[in-house]
């Protein structure tokens, strides 16, 4: 008996978590939580309020309000809301009062406050050329809700601007007004996409529209880049990149090598790095059905071509069957979709970095059930 090898599955894609450069995002917010202390940083885009050294509250004016979010999503009506701050905000326990008074669930309203902190720490994190102070003592009028470590903080910060930067590396949509480009073969948006491109008039800006919609600013630069990469809006004429986007370039030029190797190591293999390129067809949510295979990302696999088929009597010579299709595994990147709901479980896996198998062998199909299943643990 002839023993038959058959070859190894390849390496299945493991998702890389972001890095934050040596140092982290700011040396000060790392020396003040090594010292565990108590106050409120205030940088030149919003404020980072800490709490025996761990964030507790992210405020800036690029960013809504908690009580945006709260109110425009139907969380809590805007009569509870100033009822909570005139009553307890003197007090510092505005957050206490809501869940205490039940206008509020302490799961939702601790889902809702992290979605605005970590909103507002991207910007208040950036690179910025006015000096920072803190200020020993300052606590927040909102009270605890839900202490976040410093390093996960600048890790979700770091993550996020390399997201910004891999669907569209062109900063200019952040901040300036927006206008709307006329097309012929203009593409078809998501209804989320949509809602902002409606709001795109030539004097808005990301974060006008936000505050108007109700929705995390971030999410919104999201849309807006992804519709800047199909050619649909852009900066209104006349409108000068600002200075805080020509530090964040030198500063993302600072990053040390190794961090930035794990941040893009889930680029397809094979991939140079860098920013892959976007088309009109990153608009749209990416399909459930497998991708055709390509010459390019196959794994040819051992097969026994058919017999040919025994002729009947009558008939004339016989005719092969056609050869069974070759099984195919193809690497494919997945569009990123859109931003998950700041009400979504902390914790949630970012689907932005994970790589799709498609394949038509039930094998390959097998195996990435059971990655799906160990990642699930």
């Amino acid at each position: 008996m002839t023993a038959v090898r058959t070859p190894s599955p390849p390496p299945l894609p493991v998702r890389q978590r972001a890095v934050a450069p040596a140092g982290g995002l700011s040396p000060m917010l790392s020396r003040l939580a090594a010292e565990r202390a108590t106050g409120v940083l205030v940088r030149e885009r919003g404020s980072l309020y800490l709490s025996e050294g761990q964030v507790v509250h992210a405020e800036s004016p690029a960013t809504p309000g908690l009580d945006v979010l709260l109110t425009v999503r139907g969380a809590l009506n805007a009569e509870g809301w100033r009822e909570a701050v005139a009553e307890a905000g003197a007090r510092r326990l505005v957050g206490r009062f809501l869940v205490d008074r039940g206008r509020i669930a302490k799961g939702a309203l601790e889902l809702c406050h992290l979605g605005a902190l970590y909103d507002a720490a991207y910007f208040v994190l950036g690179p910025s050329s006015a000096p920072s102070r803190f200020r020993y003592g300052a606590a927040h009028w909102l009270g605890p809700v839900h202490p976040v470590p410093v390093a996960a903080v600048e890790r979700e910060t770091l993550r996020r601007r390399e997201l910004l930067h891999r669907i569209w590396p062109d900063p200019a949509t952040d901040d300036a007004p927006l206008v709307r480009i006329e097309r012929l073969d203009e593409p078809t948006v998501a209804p989320r996409q949509a809602a902002v491109l409606g709001r795109v008039d030539g004097t808005r800006t990301a974060a006008d529209i936000s505050r108007a919609l109700g929705r995390p600013a971030f999410h919104t630069l999201v849309d807006l880049r992804r519709l800047a990469a199909a050619g649909v809006v852009a900066p209104a004429p006349g409108t000068e990149v600002p200075a805080c986007h020509e530090e964040r370039e030198r500063f993302d030029a600072a990053i040390p090598a190794e961090a930035r190797a794990a941040l893009r190591a889930t680029s397809p293999a094979g991939a140079p790095p860098g920013p892959a390129p976007v088309t009109p067809a990153a608009l749209t949510p990416a399909p459930d059905t497998p991708a055709p295979a390509t010459s390019a990302g196959t794994a040819t696999a051992r097969t026994t071509p058919p017999a040919p088929t025994t002729p009947p009597v009558a008939p004339p010579a016989p005719t092969a069957l056609p050869a069974r299709d070759t099984p195919s595994l193809t690497l494919t990147p997945l569009t990123p979709p859109d931003p998950p709901d700041p009400l979504a479980p902390p914790g949630t896996p970012d689907p932005l970095a994970h790589l799709a198998l498609t394949s038509t062998d039930p094998d390959v199909s097998l195996l990435r059930r059971l990655r799906d299943a160990l990642e699930a643990l």
